[in-house]
């Protein structure tokens, strides 16, 4: 990859979004619910809050729960990635 996210920003890998129901129903691609959780693949240095340092709680590696509408799209070699603030982090997922 050849992104460095400045700041308080975290590159994410997006799960792939399901494509059949529980039921067994396969879904088409408009009705498929984006996914929320993420593996995180780079992040920044850090940032401030309120003038306050704001350190990276999250690190490369660990899976994620972010806002559904967070972020900014970018695709690289054929993989969709989502740039979010670390603030658009829910939690991680042990």
């Amino acid at each position: 990859m050849r992104l460095k996210p400045l700041f308080d920003r975290v590159v994410l890998l997006p799960k792939k979004s399901e494509s059949e129901s529980k039921g067994g129903i396969i879904l088409p691609t408009a009705a498929q619910e984006k996914s929320q959780i993420a593996t995180v693949v780079a992040v920044g240095e850090g940032g401030t809050c309120d003038g306050k340092a704001a350190p990276i709680k999250v690190a490369v590696g660990d899976e994620v729960l972010y806002s559904k509408y967070a972020g900014v799209e970018y695709e690289e070699d054929g993989e969709k990635y989502v740039i979010v603030r670390q603030a658009d982090i829910l939690a991680i997922i042990k």
